[in-house]
């Protein structure tokens, strides 16, 4: 059997990504210190980060649409885009990781955890490029795996093997759901080509049976109501950099597939999911705003505000349009660099504070930490959508790729305005929250606040990268732009 290796042409961002991967592996590999041996390697995370440059200025112009290996992985302009997003949130969360990767009990695993990283980076790559279910359930698991690893990655602090454990068997029970759910598309439609279960689905009630044990398997990854029980105790458990790694990354990824997916293979039955997807998104929103107004630990608080933002992400599907690829795209895009700028400081005190994650030890933090302060609370305006930050904008876009095309005289019309309408009322919720953390900092009092600290280097760049895309992403119009070409190309 003779292999066309040409194939491989058409799917660089992975061929460079694995080229990543295989020179950080050897690396660590010739290179490694064993626990209590004085060795240091400060050369490693610039290494790690240049690569991870490299792979971003190769594969971030869009490209023309082209198959492999019998049609079952695709690329597109928006597909290239979304992998540049996430390759671009991996090259912070790479930086912001060098203090912490630095401690004692850390420094020996530094190169595991970035070829942990890379390998579940590859994984959302295939994910977002699947145009077959089997591709894209690989894929699913090369990014669920590594990413229970992470998840447990400090074991033996901040209860990381419970999160690990838990994550990994709540991801089990999902995958295997949505595995049934594949079963029953290819009972009913005898493919599992995207296109062909596309012409062959049908409004039967095993099409609709197997959509619905889809999207909950996909939901779990994504934090949607109700597949988010695991999100708060995980995300408390994992390291801090890994938090902001799987509520950015990890939910991008499986958003942008999700989307695809909707869209595209499940297209004649639209109807149906489009009214699954409003309810699903308005519970998340609301009880995610809901109970994060409730939470005094901050990785906790941030956790349910990703369910909600899962929903705000989510909402631009129900357009179902060129349109709604754009809008998810930037959101994730803004969100990103928000969500990330929050992690980053939160990441920054507990280093320099004994672990401290505790809302309330926020209080007075603007009096000893005035930069930080300020930087957090742009983060936070941006992740709440107050003007005028990026978040402001990608909400805007949110919206209208909801509302675009949807008729208010038909009943599914009026639902969407009226999910719309309910995703807006919770805006005003969101921003409540957030300003409960602006408050503690800037105007409640602490006879004992934290202590002034100098952030390492590597924070003070994500903190740039962060804030800058903050600031920036929402008034230059070309980085839109350059999502909404590559959406429509």
């Amino acid at each position: 059997m003779n292999i066309d290796y040409s194939q491989f042409l058409n799917m660089i961002p992975e061929v460079t990504l694995m080229a990543a991967l295989m020179i950080v592996f050897i690396t660590d590999l010739f290179t490694a210190k064993k626990p209590g041996e004085a060795r240091n390697r400060n050369w490693f995370n610039p290494l790690v980060c240049v690569l991870m440059l490299a792979h971003i200025f190769i594969n971030i112009w869009p490209t023309e649409a082209s198959t492999a290996f019998g049609g079952m992985y695709m690329t597109n302009g928006s597909v290239g885009v979304i992998k540049t997003i996430l390759a671009f949130s991996v090259l912070i969360v790479f930086v912001q990781s060098r203090e912490w990767l630095q401690r004692e009990d850390t420094n020996f695993k530094e190169g595991e955890f970035y070829e942990l990283v890379l390998a579940t980076l590859l994984g959302m790559n295939m994910m977002v490029s699947a145009n077959h279910f089997l591709l894209f359930f690989l894929g699913l698991e090369m990014a669920s795996v590594p990413m229970a690893c992470l998840v447990a990655f400090d074991k033996y602090r901040h209860n990381s093997a419970e999160a690990g454990a838990k994550f990994i068997l709540t991801a089990t029970f999902s995958s295997g759901v949505m595995l049934y759910g594949i079963s029953f598309l290819y009972a009913a439609t005898g493919t599992l080509y995207f296109d062909d279960v596309m012409a062959n689905i049908s409004a039967t009630p095993l099409c609709i049976l197997g959509m619905v044990f889809f999207f909950s398997g996909l939901g779990f990854k994504i934090s949607l109501v109700p597949f988010h029980f695991w999100t708060a105790d995980t995300y408390q458990g994992a390291p801090t950099t890994v938090t902001g790694y799987l509520s950015v990354t990890s939910k991008g990824a499986a958003a942008f597939a999700l989307c695809a997916i909707l869209m595209k293979v499940f297209a004649p039955i639209v109807e149906y999911w489009q009214i699954m997807l409003m309810v699903v998104i308005v519970l998340s929103i609301t009880i995610g705003n809901l109970f994060a107004i409730h939470q005094k630990d901050l990785k906790r608080f941030m956790a349910f505000s990703s369910i909600s933002q899962a929903g705000y992400i989510m909402l631009a599907v129900v357009g179902n349009s060129a349109m709604s690829v754009t809008a998810l795209s930037y959101y994730v895009l803004i969100y990103v660099v928000a969500n990330l700028a929050v992690f980053s400081i939160i990441a920054a005190v507990e280093e320099n504070n004994g672990g401290v994650v505790n809302m309330n030890a926020y209080n007075g933090f603007y009096k000893t930490n005035p930069r930080l302060a300020f930087l957090l609370t742009l983060a936070l305006f941006s992740l709440g959508g107050i003007p005028p930050f990026a978040g402001m904008f990608s909400k805007f876009f949110v919206f209208m790729a909801a509302a675009n095309g949807a008729q208010v005289t038909t009943a599914i019309g009026a639902t969407i305005y009226a999910a719309v309408f309910i995703a807006l009322v919770n805006t005003v919720i969101s921003l409540y929250y957030y300003l409960l953390i602006v408050k503690a900092m800037f105007i409640s009092d602490n006879e004992n606040p934290l202590p002034t600290f100098k952030s390492s280097c590597s924070t003070k760049m994500a903190l740039a990268i962060c804030t800058l895309g903050v600031v920036a992403f929402g008034v230059c119009s070309i980085v839109y732009n350059w999502i909404h070409a590559a959406s429509v190309m």
